[in-house]
């Protein structure tokens, strides 16, 4: 079941990368000025934690404004484009050294998919600002129950690798949630990962089921924003490069990490993201106040 899933995302990304790399040949008299060491440098380091678990477009998002390197408007589709390759590498490494059970990993890399597709109408609906406050609070409280299971208060997480019957039914339930919010920006990773530690699953599953959900997902929506030619190609393709390195050497470094550290290291991206959420969460408020005022 999963060496089906691989040839489909393989098929995906082939026909991804097709259209993508023609269309930078094509227009590569049109790259910019910006220096290739900076971008090179933003795609190793941003895609370096990415496989952490981390995440790199809301770091990517900050360099990007931060140093003017790109037209705002662009932003979403260079991030799209430049990353797909990068976060299929992680699939692909993750689904061949992490030992997951095929069927958990196949109906939640499914139901992301499904969730960006059928639920991105209903999400758009729904203030941004009540879903990070909402996401933001139930990461928070995962983050407290791992705490409380450090210091032996209750019992949390687990050494299995995969689920079954009402555990994986919510599992499969809660990634057609978080895909769906992908669509908003709202990341799968923290998310994915929260869900998995607190059902009793090994920490080290969480990195294939969320990296293939999330390819699956960025190979099909990247290939719009080539067709609409809605990216820069430049910084698009030094993520892709330089990405691609950043993602074997955390790949690696992840996989020798012992179950103690994986641990604080769910922790960490799961109170990060929920610090992330809460920020903005807040911005939005003063955005609103600046635009009435």
């Amino acid at each position: 079941m999963s060496n089906i899933l691989k040839v489909v995302l393989g098929l995906m990304t082939g026909t991804f990368g097709f259209y993508y790399f023609a269309d930078v040949f094509r227009n590569r008299k049109m790259f910019s000025a910006k220096p290739w060491s900076g971008l090179l440098t933003t795609g190793f380091i941003t895609n370096f934690f990415d496989t952490l678990g981390i995440g790199s477009f809301a770091q990517q998002t900050a360099i990007f404004k931060f140093f003017k390197l790109i037209d705002d408007r662009l932003i979403p589709g260079t991030m799209n484009v430049g990353n797909t390759i990068p976060v299929v590498m992680q699939a692909f490494i993750f689904m061949t050294v992490v030992e997951v059970d095929p069927i958990t990993l196949v109906t939640m890399s499914t139901a992301a998919p499904l969730g960006a597709l059928l639920g991105a109408g209903i999400v758009s609906q729904m203030s941004r600002r009540g879903i990070q406050i909402g996401l933001g609070c139930g990461l928070l409280a995962v983050a407290l129950i791992i705490i409380a299971g450090f210091l032996d208060l209750m019992p949390v997480g687990g050494e299995a690798i995969g689920l079954r019957g009402w555990k994986l039914a919510v599992i499969v339930g809660m990634s057609f949630v978080f895909g769906a919010l992908q669509t908003i920006g709202v990341g799968f990773y923290a998310p994915c990962m929260a869900m998995v530690y607190a059902l009793g699953m090994h920490p080290l599953t969480a990195f294939p089921i969320m990296m293939t959900a999330t390819a699956m997902l960025m190979a099909a929506g990247g290939a719009n924003f080539v067709r609409k030619g809605a990216y820069d190609r430049k910084v698009a393709f030094s993520l892709t490069i330089a990405g691609a390195a950043g993602v074997i050497l955390a790949a690696y470094v992840v996989k020798s990490l012992p179950l103690l550290v994986l641990k604080w290291v769910v922790l960490f991206i799961v109170l990060y993201t929920s610090g992330w959420m809460f920020l903005s969460a807040r911005r939005n408020v003063l955005k609103t106040k600046v635009r009435v005022n």
